[in-house]
C-alpha cells in the first residue's frame, strides 16, 4: 500500500513540472520533454521504495537468533538424530561401554579414573543414590536396561566422591522446559570427568517432569557427569541419555527451588541461569 502510494504521489511532481512547461509557452515538444525526465525520475523513486521495503522485510522475517532450547555443557546447539551409543551385547546379556579418554586439555576435568570392567557392564536392575543438599535430599533411581553406560558412570562417579561439594550450577523456568542442571565440579558448565561416552537414546526418549538425564556438549559421544533433574515434562529433542527418575520427595526440594527462579545469567543462550537458592551437592551415596 506504501509503494503504491508513493507511485501515485511520484506521478503528481511529474505532471505539474509538465503543465508549467506549457503554461511558460514553450513548445509541445519541451512539455512532452519535460513530463518524461519528472516520470522517469519519479519512477526511479518508487521502484527505491519497493526495494526498500522488499529489502525490510527480508531482514525482518527471514532471519531468526532464536536460542536453541538446551544447550547443557556449552554454547553448541544440540545436534539432531543422536546415534545411539555403540554397545555390543555380550552372551550374559551384560554389553560393552566405551569410556573414551578426553584429551581436550580442558582445565575443568577431574581424574577420577574410569568405571571399572567396562567390557561387561550389566544391563539389568537398578541403581539407587541419594542425593544430599543444603535444600534437602533426593534419590535418584538409576535404570540400567534403559541406559546401562551411562548408570555405569553415574554410579562409579558417586563412589569416587566426584559430586561432593559440587554446586548446581544452571536453572532454566519455562513451562515446557524446567530443569535444574548439577554434575560439574567446577560449576562452570564446562567441567567434567576425564573421559566422554555416547549417548544412549531412541526416538522415543522422553523428558517427564520426574526424569534424570545426562547433558551433552551437542556432539556423538560427548556424554560426562553432568545431569539434569526435570521439575516440569520438559519439550527435548531425543538427543540426551534419559538415565532414571527422582523421588516425590526429591521432586518437593526441586519445586521449592524451582519456585525460587534463576538470576538470568546464562540468558539468551544456552538459557536460564544460576538458582536464586545456592544448591550444592554435599554428599552423593550408593544406597545398594
Amino acid at each position: 500500500m506504501i509503494t503504491v502510494l508513493f507511485g501515485l504521489f511520484g506521478l503528481i511532481p511529474a505532471a505539474l513540472a509538465a503543465s508549467r512547461a506549457r503554461k511558460t509557452g514553450h513548445s509541445e515538444n519541451r512539455y512532452w520533454i519535460a513530463f518524461g525526465v519528472s516520470l522517469i525520475g519519479s519512477v526511479a523513486l518508487y521502484i527505491v521504495a519497493v526495494l526498500g521495503v522488499l529489502s525490510l522485510f527480508v531482514t525482518t522475517v527471514g532471519s531468526s537468533d532464536t536460542p536453541s532450547a538446551f544447550t547443557p555443557d556449552s554454547v553448541p546447539a544440540p545436534s539432531t538424530d543422536y546415534i545411539p551409543a555403540p554397545t555390543a551385547t555380550n552372551a550374559d546379556g551384560t554389553v560393552a561401554c566405551n569410556f573414551i579418554p578426553d584429551t581436550s586439555g580442558n582445565v575443568n576435568i577431574i581424574d577420577v579414573g574410569t568405571p571399572p570392567d567396562a567390557a561387561r557392564t550389566p544391563t539389568t536392575g537398578t541403581s539407587t543414590l541419594l542425593m544430599s543438599t543444603g535444600q534437602g535430599d533426593l534419590t535418584l533411581t538409576l535404570d540400567r536396561a534403559t541406559a546401562p553406560c551411562a548408570v555405569s558412570s553415574f554410579t562409579f562417579l558417586a563412589q569416587q566422591g566426584f559430586f561432593d561439594g559440587s554446586p548446581c550450577h544452571r536453572e532454566v523456568n519455562q513451562e515446557t522446559f524446567g530443569v535444574l542442571q548439577c554434575g560439574d565440579p567446577s560449576g562452570t558448565g564446562q567441567g567434567g570427568p576425564s573421559y566422554k561416552y555416547g549417548q544412549e537414546v531412541t526416538a522415543s526418549t522422553a523428558y517427564p517432569r520426574g526424569t534424570i538425564a545426562m547433558a551433552n556438549s551437542g556432539q556423538v559421544n560427548s556424554t560426562g557427569s553432568q545431569f539434569f533433574l526435570c521439575f516440569t515434562d520438559t519439550q527435548l529433542p531425543p538427543d540426551y541419555t534419559a538415565v532414571g527418575t527422582v523421588d516425590e520427595a526429591g521432586l518437593a526440594v526441586l519445586d521449592t527451588i524451582a519456585a525460587a527462579g534463576n538470576d538470568g545469567s546464562f540468558e539468551p543462550s544456552p538459557g536460564g541461569g544460576a538458582p536464586n537458592i545456592p544448591v550444592v551437592i554435599t554428599a552423593m551415596t550408593t544406597q545398594d
